[in-house]
């Protein structure tokens, strides 16, 4: 009786639809009974420059483990955010804790004008002009929070249109 023999399917590898940026690791130190624990927190955004984007942090003992884990937080809490014509609908401030961040529509071919955090989500999002202002605090983590926050509620005039009940050209 001959028996056949199942043999495993080669590994594929797949293609990651986000692209990933590593903004910040940081060490950070718990002291406890027996002395201090060290491990090390990182924040990943994640875009696919096409308007999703999306920001993950995460803690481990291992900084790839660490960014690992941002990574696939990142890529569960990605949001849609409009972009036309390479730019924001309207201009908006995003807040969070002390850190507002100031957003403007820019004329293309203007290019990207945004300092810190603020540009790589600007950036992974997929905006292409854009002038933006960071006010308050500038620790990457409320940079990038705020940045989303005030993505997050930008609207087209399509979705205001809808939302009131009119159309476009009323507005």
């Amino acid at each position: 009786m001959a028996q056949k023999r199942e043999f495993r399917k080669p590994r594929v590898e797949e293609k990651d639809e986000f692209d990933k940026k590593m903004l910040d690791v940081r060490r950070v130190t718990k002291v406890v009974k027996g002395g201090r624990t060290m491990r090390f927190s990182a924040l990943v955004v994640v875009g696919d420059k096409k308007g999703r984007v999306g920001m993950g942090i995460a803690k481990a003992s291992e900084v790839p483990t660490a960014i690992e884990k941002a990574t696939k937080a990142a890529k569960k809490a990605v949001v849609l955010v409009p972009i036309i014509d390479g730019t924001v609908p309207h201009e908006t401030i995003g807040k969070f804790a002390k850190t507002s961040v100031k957003m403007l529509p820019s004329k293309k071919g203007s290019g990207l004008i945004a300092g810190g955090a603020a540009r790589t989500v600007f950036e992974m999002a997929g905006y292409t002009d854009i002038s933006a202002k960071i006010y308050g605090s500038t620790d990457k983590i409320n940079v990038v929070r705020a940045t989303l926050n005030g993505l997050k509620g930008m609207r087209t005039k399509e979705q205001v249109a809808m939302l009131r009940g009119k159309s476009v050209e009323e507005i």
